[in-house]
């Protein structure tokens, strides 16, 4: 296989490891984000966290996999991101830290004070990264500060505090909504009763957020913000590094693949559609709400890649730094012995998922919670 290619398919295969972890881990934020705001009474807590108790461990393989796999395909970006964002990377980690306690102590002690610690760590433990999350990717379209050296050492010329500018801080809050809506259209497909009634409630006001957000977002990315294009470069074929290029802001920026490629706008049109139709199904008690939000959260994510293509970790220090699919990825010999590894492991997974996901299909109600009080969370 051509190495061009196979530098294609590990862009293609961390994108679908990154979606598989936003589709699955993605419902379990947005229903710990909802813990504390649509679940009333213990009860209705119990019923929600019941609703992701089998899945949320195994949810959270697709992130380290996906991490494994950014680490060994594209070693460059994994140091380069980890070195310039480690605060950031830290904060994550401690709050998903946070999650795993959340789950498993809140309901080992009967006591209101204990349960109310717990639910808002469980809460404040899914908040977090997912607007982290958010804020990242927007500071990907505005580049980060970071240079390299001829040795392809780097050094980070940002901060902390820096990574909260306006644009970042409207993709976070786009994330919240988005997953808060994906969470509540999974609790539409697993409660009943009054927490249904609420999570219709809040699975509409966030698929109207994430459309106004969305389109928010694309006409400042439009308008606003220069976006980078490579000048020249060596062929893409062959071995290269990040120094072997020449990029440039301007000429349409972001835009320029929508361009080249108009069936392209299908993507963030579809993503539109998507939150209006889970609008829509959530005015009603269908099932079927989780699709529609399952499609809009890939949608959004895919917008934002094809968006960045062929970048992957744009620098605002001088943009002849970024880190490109091209440029930045392990050796053609890495990257092929890697291909037939996921080729094997990946359908596995897959198919483990679809498997335990049916398998444990249903609505959980108080009288589940009831007759299963010392198994269930």
């Amino acid at each position: 296989m051509e190495y061009e290619t196979l530098k294609f398919i590990w862009w293609a295969l961390i994108g679908v490891l990154f979606i598989g972890f936003a589709l699955t881990d993605g419902f379990d934020m947005g229903v710990g984000i909802l813990l504390r705001f649509i679940g009333k009474t213990n009860m209705d807590r119990r019923i929600m966290i019941n609703t992701i108790g089998p899945h949320w461990e195994s949810n959270q393989t697709w992130f380290i996999c996906a991490s494994a796999a950014l680490f060994a395909a594209w070693p460059l970006v994994y140091a380069v991101s980890y070195a310039g964002l480690f605060p950031v990377f830290i904060l994550i980690l401690c709050a998903l830290i946070v999650r795993v306690p959340a789950f498993i102590y809140r309901s080992k002690v009967d006591n209101p004070r204990w349960r109310n610690a717990w639910d808002w760590g469980l809460t404040l433990g899914s908040l977090i990264p997912t607007a982290i999350f958010g804020v990242i990717v927007g500071n990907l379209f505005l580049g980060l500060p970071f240079e390299l050296n001829n040795f392809l050492r780097s050094t980070y010329h940002g901060s902390f505090f820096s990574l909260f500018k306006p644009f970042p801080l409207l993709c976070g809050l786009l994330s919240v909504a988005m997953l808060v809506m994906h969470g509540g259209a999974w609790l539409q497909m697993k409660t009943t009763g009054m927490l249904l009634m609420r999570a219709q409630s809040a699975t509409k006001l966030a698929a109207t957020t994430v459309i106004v957000l969305f389109l928010l977002a694309g006409i400042w990315l439009w308008s606003s913000i220069d976006g980078m294009h490579i000048v020249e470069i060596k062929p893409i074929g062959g071995v290269l590094t990040p120094l072997m290029k020449s990029v440039a802001y301007g000429n349409s920026g972001w835009q320029k693949n929508f361009e080249m490629y108009p069936i392209l706008w299908g993507v963030p049109m579809l993503a539109l559609l998507s939150a209006l139709t889970t609008l829509l199904f959530s005015r009603t008690t269908n099932p079927f709400v989780f699709i529609p939000s399952s499609l809009c959260v890939m949608c959004i994510i895919l917008t934002s890649g094809v968006a960045l293509f062929p970048f992957v970790f744009p620098s605002s220090y001088d943009p002849n730094f970024s880190l490109t699919l091209w440029d930045a990825t392990s050796s053609k010999l890495t990257l092929g012995l890697m291909f037939f590894v996921a080729a094997i492991l990946i359908p596995i997974v897959m198919l483990y998922t679809i498997f335990a996901y049916r398998t444990m299909f249903g609505r959980i109600t108080r009288e589940t919670i009831e007759q299963n009080s010392h198994s269930s969370y």
